[in-house]
Formats: C-alpha cells, structure tokens, sequence
C-alpha cells in the first residue's frame, strides 16, 4: 500500500513540474485598439511606435462603416497605398484582426486615405 501511495507522489510530482513549466510558456494575447479612443482614421500611421506585439495579439479597428475600411496588404500595398486581388477586406466598423509572426500591415483603401496615414505597419515577434 505504500509502495502506490509512492508511485501516486511521483506522478503527482510530475505533473505538478510540467504544469509550472507549460505555465511559463503559455501567455495571453494581447488586444490593442488601433488609434486608442480615436479609432481607425487618419494619420494613424504612428500608433503602432513604442508598442510591442506578438504573435496572436488582436487589432481592434474601430471606425464608421461605409466611411473607412481595413485592408490587409503586402509591403507593396503598403509602401504604394494600392490592394490586390487577394487581399483581406474588412468593412464591418469594428473590426478584430489577429496578427501574424513577422510583419503585417493594413491600409484603408477609400481613395486618398492611406496617401493621409490611414495605414499602419505591425511587426509582431
């Protein structure tokens, strides 16, 4: 009987370890609203400066639908304010967007718009 209440103390051990190791790796994505309270518009292409994202980090974009949109470009689609057959439209006004590892970036494609800063480029590690 001591011999199984021995193996139960190992095992629990155990798991006990791997549950403060997993622990230490696991974190919670973040959720940043672009623009902070004044949302996604114009020259908002300085937000994302001091900020640091991650993987799996959610952009919030808020802005009246029908005024604006978010397109998810290339860095061709940023640099040129221009969209492709492809990219990623998103049109709803609040709109939540998970970042992926490496570089994203986002414009609004409403003529003149990205040209005033209404894009941003997010480089989440």
């Amino acid at each position: 009987m001591s011999e199984g209440r021995g193996s139960a103390l190992l095992v629990l051990t155990v798991v006990m370890a791997m549950a403060v190791v997993f622990h230490g790796q696991v974190t919670e994505a973040a959720t940043y609203t672009v623009g902070d309270g004044g949302g996604w518009t114009f020259n908002v292409a300085g937000w994302p400066k001091g900020k640091t994202f991650k993987a799996g980090d959610v952009l919030v974009f808020n802005y009246g639908p029908g005024a604006h949109n978010v397109v998810s470009v290339n860095r061709g689609g940023y640099r040129g304010c221009s969209t492709y057959s492809g990219d990623k439209v998103f049109q709803s006004g609040s709109d939540r967007i998970k970042l992926a590892k490496g570089q994203n970036f986002f414009i609004c494609s409403f003529p003149g718009h990205c040209q005033s800063g209404m894009k941003i480029a997010v480089t989440a590690t």
